[in-house]
């Protein structure tokens, strides 16, 4: 072996080693890391929920079954008083829009006969039209309004479009009005 293939192996060597060391201090990380970050989304989503229905005392977890790792999925939050009678549920859904997905939450009585409020917590959606969904104006409409008006003005409900932003408009409609269909038949 000549001394440039000794110097190509010595450096290779070194890479390796300097690259699973890396590996190792990532994973050591990893573990704590990952556990603090899904406490820190738990604690975002319950304030996100609180600000939805003030009144609250506690928001507990509907799960489903589990997936092939083990895990439940949360459907849906049972809200409920400091006596622990429920005073609604709250959620959170995702739905295709015009560009691509909205993830709202939500809030409907323990009756489920009037939507109390949503809030969009991200999209895609285009700049100026239906990225509008975001604002006051529009989020307004769904508080406090009777299950049975959720649906565009133009198809006999209570909810006002976006100009321009329909298909905006309608997604999140829908994904409040599909939500609370799935949570009324899994309470039934």
């Amino acid at each position: 072996m000549t001394d440039s293939n000794k110097q190509t192996v010595v450096v290779i060597g070194k890479l390796v080693l300097i690259s699973a060391f890396a590996a190792l201090l990532l994973g050591l990380t990893y573990i704590p890391t990952s556990a603090q970050l899904e406490e820190n989304i738990i604690a975002a989503q319950k304030e996100i929920l609180s600000g939805l229905m003030p009144n609250a005392q506690n928001f507990e977890p509907v799960e489903g079954a589990e997936n092939a790792e083990g895990e439940r999925e949360i459907l849906y939050y049972r809200a409920v008083d400091d006596s622990g009678n429920i005073m609604g549920y709250a959620f959170f859904q995702e739905q295709r829009g015009s560009q691509g997905q909205i993830i709202v939450a939500g809030a409907v009585d323990s009756s489920f006969s009037n939507v109390l409020g949503m809030d969009v917590l991200s999209h895609e959606e285009t700049p100026g039209l239906g990225a509008r969904i975001t604002t006051q104006e529009f989020q307004s409409q769904f508080r406090d309004i009777p299950v049975s008006q959720l649906a565009l003005s133009s198809s006999g409900g209570s909810i006002d479009a976006l100009t321009g932003a329909t298909i905006s408009s309608r997604a999140v409609v829908n994904a409040l009005d599909t939500k609370i269909g799935e949570i009324e038949e899994a309470e039934a």
